[in-house]
């Protein structure tokens, strides 16, 4: 009879578990020391001399051969270091060749080949079940200590026999075995880092090498992760070092910021579009027909650090100003917001604006017209929502104001008069006047007139304005009207703090719309376009309001809307779309098995399939759910995809119709993974349970195969096996497992027996190939995606601190360099190489953008198109952060 749980009783759980695990680990520990004693014990016996073994009452083997076995290569020089105690005892065993004739020695004893313990996983995490077993083979030979030139040799006389001295050294290593690092003969490989400190507590990230030849273990979060070294591998020193030869470069940017900025969406004097989307600002330029293959060309300005939130455009139509909300660094030290002034022929910053001035983001920019551009006025989302007014050509600050406590939306300077400065936003209309200062940093003053609505309801929000050629000014507000604001002599007596002659009144309203208007736009002609609301009078339902609207080469407009998408098109003939994106978080990304192109999917339950040639959607269905992962059939004629929900969807990938609906638990599946031959189906959950289900030929019917349990925690990656007949997992808890599939879904406990299996793909960011991607100082959460080409050249990793790198393949040196990308503005969260490794595809998390990048260089397809719309190579600003 099952009784309530005490209060007490989950506190006590939880420390009963973190002792049996603290158990587990130093069980594996001493089994490995045990392992590595009794080889030694055994070599020894063939070094000392047999009168010294007789005297101390071992007789020595016979036929025992001085070469290493295998899985250890003859050359390594391991070092066994105890830090038991306060005084430091190493002793240094060394393998050396044996005369000549002798055999590489006799096979390993049966078992002798297996891992420390098998109920603990590489990760150091327990699995479900499995007896401990012994460690891996390994060579031991006792050897003095190499001489340093700064300390003298340790002195090797002592009131033991030779005989004696070894075994009383490796007697004492037992007392500490708990502790016992082992370390190979070079440091300058680990960048000269200490490799006997001590793991350190969470956050750590430090790689130890564990009886040279054998293994490697690295620590995250102070838990061990142990990694057996492929026979393959003779030294790490062998190991490729420096960053790969092969560079990225920006092909193109899918998506356009829509659902929460404005001041988005301008026209160059080049006929180009102006844009942003996460940190980078998009100059696309239009092609033959919207959407269409060859439609047009991106060029990009990555100056910033942290994701653009406004655009202004200087009256010559080639400078442009964009400012960038605040942020952290990936070392948690904040970026302070600024503004860029840069040229858009050449893609190079001309001025800075503004660098410890802002507060929190810059929320609204304008040039000035009437003085050709000479000032920008900028609006920061600090509390205040401080106003300031800049010389552009100085970067010099001319006059600061409080504006006001509600948001601020639009700032904008008169076209005919400069001293005249507009801003509006939550529940209010402002008229500037800025006098003075001129020249004369902070001189400037600015004195405000705010609007009065009298008779007419004054609105939630005025989100836009603009400025008409006769001096008046119409703005659109949240309730679908437009108000015109003309000027009038000021009442003498309430001249106003700032003793304007003029004033600004309502003199007309037009309802315009139903619901907000977000853009107004005055055309050549000097009509005006005002679009927002739910009325949906020329933008189809499923793009969403119209955000903004500029105006093109003769009827041509270009409209953003709030659901991500860029349209082209006119009056006459309707729009169609030229860029498009997700609107919420990404996770999910496959590409396809034999063509340029790829799917996504996120939190707004879009699942979209891009092609990578003609840059353009192919198409989307919505999920009704939100999707997490996916993966293409090897023959690309169906995708599955998981779900939230625990529920995974087959869908053929020419009629988009669902071929097969199921579910599995009911936690959120996290990865989907076809077998290399198209076999099996591989669904990692958030339940920690792999479910394994057989798949038909085409790929539309499946069949529960099995389920692979032994995770404790959450599956996060997996791969297949080349053969299709094993699974490498990783989980939450930094589990490595593996799985023997073909053979009924069982956990292979000797996981020292994989070390040479090879992989169809490479996306588990745990494991000996790409340990060395790892950051010092990571806290496990630091990787959220890893993909290698399938040259198996070159690594890619998206990481938290919202960068791409490219590292070379195998990448399994503590601290390895990186080539590093820049242009997202939130987390990546995942990376995928085409099929024929011409390009990386990267998602953003929260900033909803993905990036197609080109691979250049000795893997990648070669150099670029020469292109004037393609995105130039840009001058890094070193030669490993791009």
């Amino acid at each position: 009879m099952d009784g309530a749980a005490g209060p007490g009783d989950g506190p006590a759980r939880e420390a009963l578990q973190s002792l049996s695990q603290r158990l587990r680990v130093q069980e594996q520990e001493m089994e490995l020391v045990k392992a590595a004693l009794a080889e030694a014990l055994r070599l020894l016996r063939l070094q000392v001399p047999p009168s010294s073994l007789q005297g101390s009452g071992t007789p020595a083997p016979p036929g025992d051969s001085l070469a290493a076995p295998p899985g250890l290569p003859p050359t390594c020089t391991p070092s066994l270091v105890s830090r038991g105690t306060q005084t430091e005892t190493e002793v240094e065993l060394k393998s050396s060749p044996g005369p000549p004739g002798l055999s590489n020695g006799p096979p390993a004893p049966q078992g002798a080949s297996e891992e420390p313990s098998g109920t603990q996983s590489e990760g150091g995490g327990s699995s479900s079940s499995g007896a401990g077993s012994p460690g891996p083979p390994g060579i031991l030979r006792p050897l003095q200590p190499p001489q340093r030139a700064d300390t003298p040799r340790r002195n090797s006389s002592s009131s033991s026999s030779p005989s004696e001295r070894p075994r009383q050294k490796l007697s004492r290593k037992a007392i500490s075995s708990a502790n016992l690092l082992v370390r190979s003969g070079s440091t300058e490989s680990r960048g000269g880092k200490d490799p006997l400190s001590s793991p350190g507590g969470p956050g750590s990230r430090r790689s130890n090498y564990n009886l040279e030849g054998i293994s490697v273990k690295m620590f995250l979060r102070g838990r061990p992760i142990t990694m057996y070294i492929p026979s393959g591998i003779r030294s790490l020193e062998e190991l490729p070092s420096g960053p790969p030869p092969e560079t990225l470069s920006l092909d193109w940017v899918y998506g356009y910021r829509g659902r929460d900025s404005r001041s988005n969406l301008f026209v160059l004097r080049s006929g180009e579009v102006v844009y942003f989307i996460a940190c980078v600002v998009v100059l696309y330029r239009p092609g033959g027909g919207p959407g269409g293959p060859g439609g047009g060309g991106q060029r990009h300005y990555r100056g910033h650090t942290d994701c653009v939130r406004c655009l202004a455009v200087h009256p010559d139509g080639v400078r442009v100003a964009s400012g960038q909300t605040a942020g952290v660094d990936k070392d948690g030290k904040p970026l302070q917001p600024v503004v860029h002034i840069w040229d858009s022929e050449t893609l190079l910053k001309l001025q800075e604006i503004g660098l410890g001035a802002f507060e929190r983001g810059v929320g609204a920019l304008a040039f000035s017209a009437a003085d050709q551009g000479a000032f920008l006025c900028v609006v920061d989302d600090s509390n205040e929502h401080m106003l300031s007014v800049w010389d552009c050509s100085r970067g010099m600050k001319l006059a600061e104001i409080k504006s006001t406590n509600d948001s601020v939306l639009a700032v904008g300077f008169n076209p005919r008069d400069s001293s005249c400065i507009v801003t509006s936003g939550k529940s209010h209309v402002h008229f500037w006047n800025w006098s003075g200062g001129v020249g004369v940093p902070g001189n400037g003053t600015l004195t405000r007139k705010q609007g009065v609505f009298g008779k007419y309801k004054k609105p939630k929000f005025i989100p836009c304005f603009v400025f008409l050629p006769d001096g008046d000014i119409l703005t659109g507000d949240s309730e679908g009207n437009i108000l015109t604001w003309g000027r009038s002599p000021s009442d003498s007596k309430t001249p106003g703090r700032g003793g304007a002659k003029e004033t600004y009144g309502i003199v007309a309203q037009a309802h315009a719309h139903e619901g907000s208007i977000f853009a107004l736009c005055l055309r050549r002609d000097g009509t005006v376009l005002s679009g927002g609301g739910r009325d949906r009078r020329l933008i189809p339902e499923h793009f969403g309001a119209v955000r903004a609207i500029a105006e093109g080469l003769g009827s041509e407009l270009l409209v953003g809307t709030t659901k991500n998408a860029l349209l082209r098109g006119d009056l006459a003939q309707g729009f169609s779309p030229v860029i498009q994106g997700h609107t919420d978080e990404l996770w999910g990304l496959c590409t396809h098995p034999s063509q340029n192109r790829f799917l996504t999917c996120g939190h707004d339950r879009q699942l979209c399939l891009w092609d990578g040639e003609s840059h353009a959607l192919a198409w989307s269905i919505d999920l009704k759910e939100t999707g997490l992962c996916a993966d293409f059939h090897p023959s690309g004629a169906v995708v599955a995809v998981g779900l939230n929900t625990g529920r995974w969807l087959v869908l053929d990938t020419e009629t988009r119709e669902i071929v097969s609906d199921v579910i599995d638990g009911n936690e959120q599946l996290s990865v989907v993974r076809y077998s290399p031959d198209g076999l099996y189906l591989a669904i990692g959950s958030h339940d920690n349970v792999i479910y394994i289900y057989s798949v038909s030929s085409d790929g539309a019917k499946s069949s529960r195969f099995g389920r692979c349990m032994g995770h404790s925690s959450f599956i996060t990656h997996l791969d297949w096996s080349k053969d299709g007949n094993f699974i490498m997992s990783n989980s939450g808890d930094y589990e490595i497992l593996y799985w023997d599939v073909a053979g009924g879904c069982k956990q292979l406990k000797n996981r020292y027996e994989s070390r040479d299996r090879e992989w169809a793909t490479y996306t588990c960011v745990l494991g000996f190939h790409v340990y060395g991607v790892w950051p010092d100082g990571s806290d496990g959460t630091d990787i959220n995606s890893l993909c290698r080409s399938h040259n198996e050249r070159v690594v890619a990793v998206a990481d938290d601190f919202c960068k791409v790198h490219l590292f070379q393949y195998p990448c399994a040196r503590a601290k390895a360099p990186s080539r590093m990308y820049g242009g997202h503005g939130s987390h990546v969260t995942s990376v995928r190489f085409t099929h024929d490794d011409s390009h990386l595809v990267s998602l953003g998390g929260k900033d909803a953008s993905i990036f197609q990048w080109r691979v250049l260089g000795a893997g990648g397809a070669g150099p670029a198109p020469a292109t004037p719309s393609r995105t130039p190579s840009l001058s890094p600003a070193s030669s490993l952060d791009v």
